[in-house]
């Protein structure tokens, strides 16, 4: 019987699988040429330190140890299913040629070599071949090591869903066959786009989650914020560098945007004091310089409109102007009917609501945001500041009925008792 794991080393073992399981994973994948044995294999060698290093200490290089360690176990696997299937042997032994080739435990695989193992890796996970819901999944779990029933609590599905969205992803890398590699500069624009698209989605449900209890997910904006510093240092383009200025930028502002008691807090009556102007500043710098290189995209104006938000003193003293001007070009590079309804928001904040209603009608006949609670929102809040109570309460019960977001619903239901 094994000595009982330390309750301190286990909790290590947990923060190295945390940090150190995606770089792990995405070398053993390179040596192995195979998604489901390197995941396998990886997860051995965790298992297998927790019994090691209580005997014998943590090694200097918990990295190198732990590939080592997964793809030895890796090679025993094969030879054990090569026993009963005679056609695997020429398999076992290409798979032990490449991992031989490969530097032993005592050797450090180089930092710049494993951060190009990752990328890989991202780009596999992200290939857009693979549905959108199982490039979120995989993403989230073999590079930013989250647990299945982690990202299925997250996305509001149950860990069979997740696990089944997972398992079609894999076999699609497999069957595909999709090549373990970073796009050449012909494909990088197509690729780039959809790795880019994971991290927005994965952190657009950390800021506003689509249902439950609570207005933010910080562990999912957290991971986003991760793997975009991660794809910055890696492929340092400008869309890449102004999507993390606008996470940053958007984050900063998470502790001032519900109460102490979890209720919604609009931005107009945010406590700005609480904003974090570490992340802001890092923000505003990161989008200065994609700007700078005049090939950005939507996310560097996004970001564009989240600074002017983030420099304001108040409501009352943010440019509109300049939003509206940053919204006007969004729409013409990305006429997405969301960023139709956020233009008509700013055109009421800067004309009056009767303009921005105006707007907002234009864009709910197209028909595309018929249940988007937040266009139903923004119509209410028009028809309230214009004085038109009924019509208000209408399409506020209208957003309340698409809404399953708890601190949400509590703030649409408070408004619509403020019109009775």
């Amino acid at each position: 019987m094994p000595p009982p794991v330390p309750e301190e080393l286990s909790r290590t073992i947990e923060t190295l699988y945390r940090s150190e399981s995606g770089r792990v994973l995405a070398t053993l994948v390179r040596l192995l040429g195979d998604l489901d044995l390197a995941e396998e294999s990886m997860h051995e060698a965790f298992a297998t330190a927790l019994e090691s290093w209580t005997l014998a200490g943590i090694p200097d290089k918990p990295r190198p140890w732990l590939i080592s360690t997964a793809r030895f176990k890796a090679i025993d696997a094969m030879r054990r299913r090569a026993r009963f299937n005679g056609a695997q042997r020429d398999l076992v032994a290409h798979m032990e040629s490449r991992v031989n080739d490969a530097p032993s435990g005592n050797e450090e695989i180089g930092d710049e070599e494993i951060e190009d193992d990752r990328l890989r890796l991202i780009f596999t996970c992200c290939h857009p071949a693979l549905p959108p819901e199982g490039q979120v999944a995989l993403t989230l779990r073999e590079i930013c090591g989250l647990t299945t029933e982690e990202i299925a609590r997250a996305f509001l599905v149950t860990p069979a869903t997740l696990a089944q969205r997972i398992v079609r992803a894999k076999a699609k890398i497999r069957e595909t066959p999709i090549p373990y590699e970073v796009p050449t500069p012909q494909e990088l624009p197509e690729r780039l786009d959809a790795v880019l698209h994971v991290i927005y989605l994965v952190f657009n449900e950390g800021y506003s989650a689509a249902a439950g209890a609570e207005v933010t997910r910080a562990e999912l904006t957290g991971e986003a914020i991760r793997l975009g510093r991660l794809l910055t240092d890696l492929q340092p383009e400008p869309e890449v560098i102004g999507l993390l200025s606008l996470m940053l930028l958007q984050e900063s502002r998470r502790a001032a945007r519900t109460s102490p008691t979890g209720e919604l807090i609009l931005l107009e009556n945010q406590d700005r004091s609480l904003w974090n102007r570490k992340q802001i500043a890092e923000g505003v710098a990161l989008l200065e310089k994609a700007l700078n290189s005049h090939r950005f995209g939507s996310y560097t104006l996004q970001a564009a409109i989240a600074a002017v938000h983030a420099k304001a003193e108040s409501v009352a003293a943010t440019d509109w102007r300049q939003i509206v001007a940053l919204y006007n070009q969004l729409v013409r590079i990305h006429p997405s009917p969301v960023a139709h309804l956020n233009r008509a928001v700013a055109i009421a904040m800067r004309d009056g609501p009767e303009a921005g209603l105006a707007h907002i009608d234009a864009v709910l006949e197209h028909g595309e945001l018929a249940n988007y609670y937040l266009a139903h929102s923004a119509r209410a809040d028009m028809y309230r500041r214009l004085g038109r109570t009924a019509e208000a309460r209408s399409s506020y019960e209208k957003a309340l009925a698409l809404n399953q977001q708890e601190p949400e619903r509590q703030f649409l239901q408070e408004r619509i008792r403020q019109l009775k």
